[in-house]
């Protein structure tokens, strides 16, 4: 199970908002939104994952205590902390001229308590709009200016891919993969203001080795 926090009625539940539904993992919504539209305030909409494959599969706050996934005062325990992280997220993205748009966080349990595990707000996990031109582009009908993966997910329908089965991957040019890497370094710099430097890739093998040695003689 995983929480998506969700600021802005986009992506996948604009998708299904657009074919009819007006509920999202039991959390209702009004009539006559419109793509990249503001929530009033952010909704969680929790996802696992089905029983065949390893798509997400939506799931209610109300189905996951009655399947007992996790107990009732656990699940409180991770919308409140999903909603302050969302918050905090919030306010970093804004100090840099980005909004935070949605984002999932995964849990665990270590000694009993709840802790957040995973990566947090990359582009893996979240969607940012460039805060500039936002209102303008929402006035007028048009797509927003964002970082995140969602691009490379629009590429890849485009291009006749949707994961289903006995469909072919479509081949990546170098020119697809080198934009990709831009827009997550532009991400990444935006995020931490810093400059992303890049590494050495000639010998990525012997890197990872040495990374993984170094993290078990850490565990040990």
């Amino acid at each position: 199970m995983e929480l998506i926090v969700r600021g802005y009625l986009t992506g996948s539940s604009w998708r299904d908002y657009k074919a009819g539904a007006r509920e999202i993992c039991g959390v209702p919504l009004p009539d006559g939104m419109r793509e990249h539209q503001k929530f009033e305030k952010p909704i969680v909409t929790p996802t696992t994952k089905a029983e065949l494959g390893q798509h997400d599969q939506n799931i209610s706050r109300e189905e996951i205590i009655t399947q007992r996934l996790v107990s009732r005062e656990d699940y409180d325990k991770l919308e409140e902390y999903s909603l302050a992280l969302f918050q905090r997220g919030t306010e970093i993205a804004a100090e840099r001229g980005l909004i935070l748009v949605d984002t999932k966080y995964e849990f665990g349990k270590l000694d009993g308590e709840v802790i957040l595990i995973d990566e947090i707000h990359t582009p893996d996990s979240s969607r940012y709009f460039y805060s500039e031109g936002y209102s303008e582009r929402f006035a007028r009908g048009e797509q927003q200016r964002q970082l995140s993966k969602e691009f490379v997910r629009e590429w890849l329908m485009e291009n006749g891919f949707q994961g289903k089965e006995g469909q072919p991957v479509p081949e990546m040019t170098d020119e697809i993969v080198n934009g990709i890497s831009d827009r997550y370094i532009e991400l990444y710099e935006g995020i931490t203001g810093e400059k992303f430097e890049k590494a050495d890739t000639t010998d990525v093998l012997s890197r990872m080795e040495a990374n993984i040695t170094n993290m078990l003689a850490r565990l040990r």
